[in-house]
């Protein structure tokens, strides 16, 4: 079996991811250990031996310490882009940089920063064997609460899809390992699935076996 990398398959349903992270080499055991209040869940990982490897939030930091850049949005009416961060270490999303920003005009987020030193982050990549090329989400899309503030969710709508095809740290082959995803279901289609996790280190479809993911769908 060939190494994995994270991606977002092309198939897909429409429905929001909010948060995901994935641990290298990691069984899930001793993560029901008691953790200070401000443990967010790659720290709680980090505590049972298992530090994430990626860590990726269009909402909110995944590690307490965290205070870097959550994604970038590209502003289509004149093709500027910005980064967007948290409020404060270990918080959310500062939602109003991206209003502020984007104003009246559209963007997409072009980019899904790692929160860990991996630097694993999720671009837009060039089409694969097995689908057309990916773009990015309406970084406006999905407004939602989290914790009292307003921030945005990742709208995943049918072509939307991001992935790295050079990782850092992340379980390949029969490795184990593990993933944790806060998504929302709540607007479907037909269509086949969302993916988050590991798979091929191309974008080929190099046949079954060669993928490991959280599978969301109907």
């Amino acid at each position: 079996m060939t190494a994995r990398r994270h991606r977002h398959r092309t198939r897909r349903t429409l429905l929001a991811v909010l948060a995901v992270a994935a641990m290298g080499a990691c069984a899930l055991v001793g993560i029901g250990v008691a953790q200070a209040a401000t443990s967010l869940p790659c720290d709680i990982y980090a505590a049972a031996g298992t530090p994430c490897v990626a860590a990726h939030s269009t909402t909110r930091a995944l590690v307490a310490g965290y205070s870097g850049k959550l994604y970038r949005v590209k502003r289509w009416s004149d093709g500027s882009g910005m980064d967007i961060g948290t409020l404060t270490a270990g918080g959310y999303a500062n939602a109003a940089a991206q209003d502020s920003f984007c104003g009246g005009a559209s963007c997409t987020i072009t980019e899904i920063y790692d929160q860990t030193p991996r630097h694993n982050n999720l671009t837009v990549e060039g089409p694969g064997g097995n689908g057309a090329q990916d773009f990015g989400a309406n970084a406006a899309a999905l407004p939602i609460i989290a914790g009292g503030h307003e921030v945005y969710g990742l709208y995943v709508s049918a072509g939307v899809g991001y992935r790295d095809n050079a990782t850092s740290g992340v379980a390949t082959g029969s490795s184990a390992e593990g993933m944790y995803m806060v998504t929302q279901g709540t607007h479907v289609n037909n269509r086949c699935c969302f993916d988050y996790g590991n798979a091929e280190t191309n974008s080929r479809d190099n046949g079954n076996g060669h993928m490991d993911a959280i599978n969301f769908g109907t």
